[in-house]
């Protein structure tokens, strides 16, 4: 489907001048951006460039300090007072965490705060029809009755794109709607917003991925340390140019990483078997590294939770460096030589009310950084700087809480944090989900000093890119059991997709 070029007055959003400071931090400085009706309008830009503080003032979750805003031609001065005029105005955003009641309904979701009512309530036959109208019509297939809490996340962000629609909006923001999708959900999204435009919805995408933009938008504008420095037209440019524009660097994509020089046996694995895991067996030699493909939901995260003592194993051994660690807590396998990037940085892998270098000193306070059972200020301050600076963390000053950083710094803070421990072995979930061009080269490089130092790393990620670039050895997961096993040689694309769908692989690894 064809969309309609939208006219030289057909301005969907306008931004002039936007301001907007923090204590130490200009997050966005006399930035313009207009956005045309009826377009995709991808905004980009590394981690703290000043993304997410602008679609922030835009939606009215904060107040410039400077500029103008005027939506569909009308002036809303200085900017909306709250979420709640934004939306009034025809503006919509769905965060990169949804805002969804788990419990309740996909019908009672949609329609909260704006329900059709019948002698005073929830008129609920009302509200499912409303859900299968905007379904049908839009391309958005999700049944009025599910419990919201028992949908895969796919399902989930069609329910609050349904939501904004239920609510009339015109604009929709979507806050990098692909982070925690699998590609196929993705090439789904992007087909619907492809269908709403045409229909003269305008879209505003707060993306990473190049690829995405590149096949999915109209126009790109790309900020970098709080400035617009770059206006381009899809269609006319590449990404190698989007990715300077971030950066101010040439940046090489897709890189695939020579292998490794795997020695002795660091984790072995034998028929493991915790909740949707299912007789796993693996190695993991020191030097390498071991990616586990799979689409989402097949046991990758279970088998790493149980693997870092987060789960109870039902069945099978784990043992780490020789040493049985099957019945080993959480801790006692960190003191034994294992380091974890957990996919989830923020319930899991970090506290967000402590300070950046807290965090960071996490898991070394009762070892490098200890001085007789005390911890210096000093040694925490020079450990945070150190590893600030080693991975281009961005943060107004070390003391700031883990919560002020962006997601792709946090993430940022969680890869070294877990690095500098040296831990024999790495187990990393998800090491770049939401983390800028630039910051992906630079810990995928920290990945591969990491193994060529004699470390073994056990990877899981959804972006077959990474797994193909990083990986030694590919394994593929599939209802819960590993399928199939691949050199790096054999791991292309259309092997591992073909894999990860269920169908035939090569002979798979087993541990006696």
């Amino acid at each position: 489907m064809t969309r309609p070029r939208a006219d030289a007055d057909g301005v969907a959003v306008e931004l002039r001048g936007i301001t907007k400071r923090f204590p130490g931090t200009l997050a966005n400085d006399a930035v313009d951006l207009t956005v045309r009706r009826g377009e995709i309008h991808a905004l980009m830009g590394e981690n703290g460039a000043g993304k997410s503080t602008l679609m922030s003032v835009l939606y009215g979750m904060e107040r410039a300090d400077a500029g103008s805003i005027r939506i569909d031609g009308r002036a809303a001065d200085s900017g909306f007072a709250s979420s709640s005029e934004a939306m009034a105005a025809g503006l919509g955003m769905v965060h990169q965490s949804f805002k969804l009641f788990d419990s309740l309904s996909v019908a009672e979701n949609v329609v909260y705060a704006a329900e059709p009512r019948r002698f005073g309530l929830l008129d609920r036959a009302a509200a499912r029809r409303r859900v299968r109208e905007l379904s049908e019509e839009h391309g958005l297939s999700v049944d009025p009755d599910a419990r919201v809490g028992d949908l895969p996340v796919g399902l989930r962000q069609r329910v609050e794109i349904l939501k904004l629609l239920h609510r009339g909006a015109r604009t929709l923001i979507l806050d990098e709607p692909t982070a925690v999708l699998t590609p196929s959900e993705a090439d789904a999204l992007f087909a619907v917003l492809k269908s709403l435009a045409a229909e003269g919805r305008t879209v505003i995408l707060v993306t990473h991925k190049l690829r995405e933009v590149l096949e999915g938008s109209d126009r790109v504008t790309v900020l970098r340390d709080g400035r617009v420095v770059a206006r381009l037209v899809t269609a006319e440019t590449s990404a190698a140019e989007i990715a300077a524009a971030m950066t101010g660097r040439a940046v090489e994509l897709d890189r695939v990483h020579a292998p490794g020089t795997p020695g002795g046996t660091v984790l072995e694995v034998a028929g493991l078997t915790t909740g949707a895991v299912r007789d796993v067996g693996l190695t993991v030699r020191a030097g390498e590294i071991v990616g586990i493909a799979g689409v989402a939901g097949n046991g990758q995260s279970e088998l790493v939770e149980a693997l870092a003592g987060l789960r109870r194993t039902d069945a099978g051994r784990v043992t780490l460096q020789g040493e049985d660690i099957t019945h080993a807590s959480a801790a006692e396998r960190r003191a034994r030589g294992l380091a974890y990037v957990p996919e989830d940085r923020h319930a899991v892998g970090t506290a967000p009310s402590a300070s950046v270098a807290d965090n960071l000193a996490m898991g070394h306070h009762r070892t490098s950084l200890s001085s007789r059972g005390l911890l210096p200020p000093t040694a925490v301050r020079a450990h945070a700087k150190r590893l600030v600076e080693r991975f281009g963390i961005k943060a107004a000053t070390p003391e700031v809480p883990a919560s002020a950083l962006s997601g792709g710094n946090l993430q940022k803070l969680l890869i070294g944090r877990e690095l500098a421990h040296e831990a024999p072995l790495l187990l990393v979930e998800q090491p770049t989900r939401g983390v800028d061009i630039g910051a992906i080269q630079n810990i995928h490089d920290q990945l591969i000093a990491h193994r060529d130092a004699g470390h073994a790393v056990l990877l899981v990620s959804a972006e077959l890119s990474e797994i193909r670039g990083l990986a030694d050895r590919v394994m593929v997961m599939y209802e819960g059991r590993v399928t199939a096993s691949y050199t790096k040689d054999e791991a292309d694309e259309r092997t591992l997709g073909l894999a990860m769908a269920g169908g035939t692989g090569q002979q798979v690894e087993t541990v006696d």
